[in-house]
């Protein structure tokens, strides 16, 4: 099951070259991250303007920090802009493209046919009702916010346009509220449920959230010619 894991694979080095990015913008900044980052302050440093500012980078390149770093900050900061504070669903937003960037499975998900229905047929084989259907039907509603937030133009071209956009998203809410019923039974697996609730919930946010981090980074449309020459030009700045 796919879950948050940014804050737990972050490390000293990590934080050490967000800092020095931070330094590259204004020092006096970075030297009050670094004091923040000894005295346990992580998140107020991965949530300070300038961390944003400097993950983003300078002349179209992003900040030559770790992918975890690239992708949370700006994942937090729509989120917060969004009215959603909370920490564990920035985490989660910002773990699917880092986990499904070297996850080779999803070259194969949708191949001749929309998403939706090979993932719902995939949630129905699975035993009903059991922790491996709750796992599943997570794991895809996270492959569904991933791909509808980071490659929309993608979904809408292989699919029925932007209303394709509409039924991924909605796909995961769904997928995220099942997975929530079957885990908030009794059991070893029960005190999980509420975050998969929340991450139903807030869906659409997490995808808008996700949206915006990736323009940042990729520009408008990540396929074209035209964007990949824009790109080209502006790391060349």
């Amino acid at each position: 099951m796919i879950t948050p894991l940014i804050h737990r694979v972050l490390t000293r080095e990590d934080l050490a070259r967000l800092v020095a990015e931070i330094g590259r913008l204004d020092r006096a900044e970075a030297r009050a991250a670094a004091q923040a980052v000894e005295a346990g302050a992580v998140d107020a440093v991965l949530d300070s303007p300038v961390a944003l500012e400097a993950v983003r980078g300078q002349g179209g390149a992003p900040a030559a920090v770790p992918l975890p770093i690239l992708w949370y900050v700006p994942v937090r900061a729509a989120l917060r802009g969004r009215g959603v504070a909370d920490v564990e669903l920035a985490d989660y937003a910002a773990t699917l493209p880092v986990v499904f960037t070297t996850w080779r499975a999803v070259r194969t998900v949708a191949r001749g046919e929309t998403g939706i229905g090979v993932w719902w047929r995939y949630v129905a084989s699975l035993p009903d009702g059991t922790v491996a259907q709750a796992e599943g039907a997570a794991d895809v509603a996270a492959l569904a916010l991933w791909w509808a937030g980071c490659f929309p133009e993608w979904v809408a071209r292989r699919a029925a346009g932007r209303g394709m956009l509409r039924a991924y998203v909605t796909f995961a809410a769904q997928a995220l509220a099942l997975a929530a019923r079957i885990l908030g039974g009794s059991g070893p697996v029960a005190p999980v449920a509420p975050f998969w609730a929340r991450a139903a919930g807030a869906a659409e946010a997490l995808h808008a959230a996700l949206a915006e981090a990736r323009r940042n980074y990729l520009g408008r449309d990540v396929h074209s010619a035209e964007q990949r020459l824009e790109r080209f030009l502006a790391r060349l700045n």
